[in-house]
């Protein structure tokens, strides 16, 4: 499934593949890799609340600021288990997370063959990265909150996450 101009960088239209999950959804199955190159799939990352924060890759501004804000987020979340997704090589992220101290963020890459991407629908086409998005899962894997940043550039609205989450705890 293909969803042309689903989101821009810049201005410019790319296409997003995979569906446009809403709120009610159920989380799609899929796969990808931990920083010790095992599997995470949806089963592993447990029935807590969880965030899953998609992200093009943590070497950029945006996504940089993202990632750490939710690390810090995380002391405010008990129970609630936060994942970042990108398609970054495990290497590359388990890196840059020692560069910065970040503790509290699960990595996931999804650099093999962007099996989350496609599931989750933010994989951007032309770019073969994740678009910006932010999905939160309840207990029993319902998506209770969803944003697609439409201007990869731009951050997601991080009040509205943690709104969400504060409802399921």
């Amino acid at each position: 499934m293909e969803r042309p101009g689903a989101m821009t960088l810049r201005g410019n239209p790319f296409t997003l593949i995979g569906p446009e999950l809403k709120v009610g959804d159920k989380a799609p199955e899929f796969e990808a890799l931990d920083g010790s190159l095992k599997p995470v799939t949806l089963a592993t990352t447990g029935n807590s609340v969880r965030v899953f924060s998609v992200v093009p890759s943590l070497d950029t501004p945006v996504c940089d600021a993202q990632t750490k804000r939710f690390n810090e987020e995380a002391a405010n979340m008990p129970g609630v288990e936060i994942y970042t997704f990108s398609m970054d090589l495990p290497f590359a992220q388990k890196r840059w997370c020692g560069a910065f101290g970040i503790d509290k963020v699960k990595m996931v890459s999804d650099h093999r063959d962007a099996n989350f991407g496609q599931a989750f629908g933010t994989l951007i086409k032309e770019l073969r990265i994740h678009s910006r998005a932010i999905f939160v899962l309840d207990k029993d894997n319902t998506i209770k909150h969803v944003e697609y940043v439409k201007e990869m550039s731009e951050h997601p609205n991080y009040d509205n996450v943690m709104s969400a989450v504060k409802s399921l705890a």
